[in-house]
C-alpha cells in the first residue's frame, strides 16, 4: 500500500481504512527521516484523531513533538491543541459529498451582482474623486494658467496612485511580519499539510498560466486566510495555522481556491488600489480642513473648506463603494472555487468551521485575536458574524440547527441593511449561494437550505417588516432629531429675534430623538425569562433597535474588544455558544475604562448570571443590566440610565441656550 492510497481513503471520509494503510506503511518505510514517512505519521495521527482514537493519536503527536525536523515539531505543536478541544465540541459532520470531475462550470444565477461592474465602477469614481480633489488643491494654490493646472493635477494623479498600486504590498509585507509573524514557505511545506491544496495551487496556476502566489503561514490559531498585491504573478496568499488546524484536507483545498479566485479576477489588486484611494480622500480631507481653520487669504480659506466638505462626501461614499466591491468579490471567488474544486459543499463546511474555529479560540484566549480584527476586511470570514453561525455548529453537527440560525441572514429585513456596513456578504447568503452550485452538479446540498427557505416563507411578514421603515427612522432619531430641530428653530427666526432658536431647537430635537429611541431599545427587562444563547440566535425577528429582555446563565471567558487590554467589554459562554456582553458605566466612559482596568480581569473565568437586551446584527451581542456571580458578586449597567441622562440633558441645555439668548 502507498502513502497515496492512505491519503485518498482519509480525503474520502475512510478512516478506519486510512489508519491500516498509513500504519502498514509507516512499519515499511526503513528511513524514518524521509519526508514521505513523516507525511505519513501526520495524516495518521489525523486518522487516528478521527476513528476516536485519542490515546494512539497522542501518543504519535508527542512523538512528532520529538522530531528532530522543526517544521514537523511545530505542526505537532500546533496539532497537539486540537487533542483537548471542548466536552462541547460537535462530532464530526457528514459529508455531503462533492462532483465525480472538477471544473464543471456553473451558472452563478444573479448571485452576487456584476464583478466586472462593482469592480469598474468602484475604480472609476475613487479615481476621479482623488483626481477632482487633487485638481481642486492645485488650483487653489494659485495657478495662473487652469490648463496647466489641469495637467499637474493628472499627473500627480496618476504618479501618485501607480506608485500606490505598486508599493502597498511591500509596506504590508512589512506590517503582517511586523504584526503577525508571517512566514513564508514553499508548496512543498503545504503540501505536507494538506495534499490536495497543493494539488489546487498547481493546476489553476498552470491553466491560468500565473506563477505560484507567494504562500504565507501565520502562527496563530484563529482560522483565517487572506490575498493581497497588486499583479497577479507577484500575488501573497497568506493562511493561518489554524485552518490547518480546524479544517480537513478538502475544505483547506476550497479555502485556498477562494483566495486563487481573488488572483484569478484580479479582484485582490483592485481592493489594494482602491482601498488606498479611500484613505487618500480621507487625508485630503483632514489636510484640507486643517488649512481652512488657519489663517490667511479668506478666499483660500473658504476654498479649502469647501475641498475639505467634499473631500468627506467622497471620502464615505468612497467606503460604501468599496464595501460593495468586496461583498462581491466574495461571491465570485466563492464561485471560482465551487468550479475548480467541484466541492461547493467543502466550502460550506469550511466557512462554518472557520467560524466555529474563531469561536473556540476566542473562548481558549481571555484577549481577542488582533489578527482576526486586523485582517477583517481581506480574510475569507467575517469575525464578527462567527459567533452565530459558530454557536449553531458548537452545539452539534445538525445542519437543521444552523440553518435556522441562517434564517435572520436570509429574510429579516434588518440584515440587508446590516449588510450595507459589511466587508462580507452574510453567511446564509453564501451558503445558500454554494448550495445552489451544488444542486447544479447534482450533489446532496450540505445544509438543507430548500427546508430554511421554506420556513422563511412561513414567518410572519407583519411581524419583519411591518414595523421596519419606523424602526429605520428611530434608529437614526438622534439625527432626524437634530437635523428636524435646526430646520424648525431656522423658520422660527424668521419670525423671531431670539438667536438662541438656532442653538437651542437642534440640541432639544437630538434629546427628544435620544428619549425616543430609548424607550424603544430598552423595554422593561423585569419580565427577562432564562434563555440560551443559541435560542437567542435562532430567533429570525431578532433586530439591533428593539431589545430583546433575557437572562443568562454561563461563564465569562474574557474581553470582547479586540485588541483593547482595558476593554469593558465581556464575553459569556453557556452549554450552546458565546455571546459579546456589552457593558455602561454610570460614570461614562471613564468608568468603563476604570472598570477594564480593575475589575473585568477578576470576573474572567467566573460562573455567572447575566440579564440584559439581546440584539442581533452581523454580530449579535446584550446591552448588559446585570451580572451577578456565583460568590455573590454584582455588577450594574447603566444603557438606560445614560440615554435618559444624555436625552434630558440636551434638552435641559437646549431651553437654556434658547432663555438665555433670548435676554440678550
Amino acid at each position: 500500500m502507498s502513502l497515496q492510497s492512505g491519503l485518498e481513503a482519509f480525503q474520502q471520509g475512510r478512516y478506519q481504512e486510512a489508519v491500516e494503510i498509513l500504519e502498514r506503511f509507516s512499519r515499511n518505510c526503513v528511513d524514518h527521516d524521509s519526508s514521505d514517512y513523516l507525511s505519513a505519521q501526520m495524516w495518521l495521527m489525523k486518522a487516528y484523531q478521527a476513528t476516536e482514537q485519542t490515546e494512539k493519536a497522542t501518543l504519535l503527536c508527542q512523538k512528532l513533538m520529538a522530531s528532530e525536523n522543526p517544521k514537523i515539531r511545530q505542526w505537532a505543536q500546533t496539532a497537539s491543541q486540537s487533542l483537548s478541544q471542548p466536552v462541547n465540541q460537535p462530532s464530526t459532520m457528514q459529508k455531503a459529498g462533492r462532483a465525480a470531475t472538477a471544473g464543471v462550470k456553473v451558472a452563478m444565477g444573479g448571485v452576487g451582482g456584476s464583478l466586472a461592474l462593482a469592480s469598474g465602477v468602484t475604480m472609476t469614481l475613487l479615481f476621479g474623486m482623488v483626481l477632482v480633489l487633487g485638481l481642486s488643491l492645485v488650483l487653489i494654490v494659485g495657478s495662473d494658467n487652469p490648463l496647466q493646472g489641469l495637467a499637474i493635477a493628472i499627473v500627480f494623479t496618476l504618479v501618485f496612485n501607480t506608485a500606490a498600486f505598486f508599493l502597498s504590498p511591500f509596506f504590508m509585507d512589512l506590517t503582517q511580519g511586523w504584526l503577525y509573524k508571517t512566514r513564508w514557505v514553499e508548496l512543498a511545506e503545504i503540501q505536507r499539510f494538506s495534499p490536495e491544496t497543493a494539488k489546487v495551487i498547481r493546476q489553476v496556476c498552470q491553466e491560468k498560466n500565473l506563477k505560484t502566489p507567494r504562500l504565507g503561514i501565520i502562527n496563530d490559531q484563529n482560522p483565517t486566510a487572506f490575498t493581497y498585491g497588486s499583479l497577479p504573478n507577484s500575488a501573497r496568499l497568506v493562511v493561518s495555522q489554524g485552518l490547518f488546524t480546524y479544517l480537513d484536507d478538502d475544505e483547506i483545498a476550497t479555502v485556498y481556491a477562494h483566495e486563487l479566485g481573488h488572483i484569478v479576477h484580479w479582484d485582490f489588486a483592485v481592493m489594494t488600489v482602491a482601498s488606498t484611494l479611500v484613505q487618500i480622500c480621507y487625508l485630503i480631507y483632514i489636510t484640507a480642513r486643517r488649512w481652512g481653520r488657519g489663517g490667511g487669504d479668506n478666499k483660500i480659506k473658504d476654498a479649502m473648506q469647501t475641498a475639505g466638505f467634499v473631500a468627506y462626501v467622497f471620502y464615505v461614499l468612497g467606503t460604501y463603494l468599496l464595501l460593495y466591491l468586496s461583498r462581491t468579490r466574495e461571491y465570485f471567488a466563492d464561485h471560482f472555487a465551487a468550479e475548480t474544486t467541484g466541492n461547493p459543499n467543502g466550502l460550506s463546511r469550511a466557512l462554518v468551521k472557520i467560524a466555529y474555529g474563531i469561536l473556540e479560540e476566542g473562548a481558549r484566549s481571555p484577549e481577542p485575536s488582533r489578527l482576526i480584527e486586523g485582517t477583517r476586511a481581506l480574510g475569507i470570514y467575517d469575525h464578527k458574524a462567527a459567533s452565530s453561525t459558530g454557536t449553531a455548529y458548537r452545539v452539534a453537527s445538525d445542519p437543521q440547527k444552523i440553518g435556522r440560525v441562517f434564517l435572520w441572514d436570509m429574510f429579516n429585513p434588518w440584515g440587508w441593511w446590516m449588510e450595507l456596513n459589511s466587508t462580507h456578504p452574510l453567511t446564509g447568503k453564501r451558503v445558500r449561494a454554494l448550495s445552489t452550485y451544488a444542486e447544479q452538479l447534482g450533489l446532496p446540498t450540505e445544509f438543507d437550505m430548500g427546508r430554511v427557505i421554506g420556513e422563511g416563507k412561513t414567518l410572519n411578514k407583519h411581524k419583519l417588516y411591518g414595523n421596519f421603515l419606523l424602526d429605520i427612522v428611530l434608529y437614526g432619531a438622534e439625527t432626524i432629531g437634530f437635523v428636524g430641530g435646526f430646520i424648525i428653530g431656522f423658520i422660527l427666526l424668521s419670525s423671531s429675534t431670539n438667536a438662541g432658536l438656532l442653538l437651542g431647537a437642534p440640541l432639544i430635537g437630538l434629546g427628544l430623538g435620544i428619549l425616543v429611541k430609548a424607550l424603544v431599545m430598552f423595554p422593561d427587562y423585569q419580565q427577562a425569562t432564562a434563555t440560551d444563547i443559541l435560542t437567542l440566535m435562532s430567533d429570525p425577528y431578532a433586530s439591533p433597535l428593539r431589545g430583546q429582555p433575557a437572562k443568562l446563565a454561563g461563564q465569562l471567558i474574557g474581553r470582547g474588544d479586540a485588541g483593547y487590554k482595558f476593554g469593558s467589554d465581556l464575553k459569556i459562554q453557556d452549554r450552546s455558544g458565546m455571546l459579546y456582553l456589552h457593558y455602561a458605566s454610570r460614570f461614562g466612559p471613564i468608568g468603563n475604562f476604570l472598570f477594564g482596568m480593575k475589575r473585568v480581569q477578576s470576573l474572567i473565568g467566573e460562573q455567572v448570571g447575566a440579564v440584559g437586551w439581546f440584539r442581533r446584527g452581523v454580530a449579535p451581542w446584550m446591552d448588559l443590566i446585570q451580572i451577578q456571580s456565583k460568590n455573590g458578586t454584582i455588577v450594574n449597567s447603566y444603557h438606560r440610565f445614560w440615554s435618559f441622562i444624555l436625552g434630558g440633558g440636551s434638552i435641559i441645555l437646549g431651553l437654556v441656550l434658547m432663555m438665555f439668548l433670548s435676554s440678550t
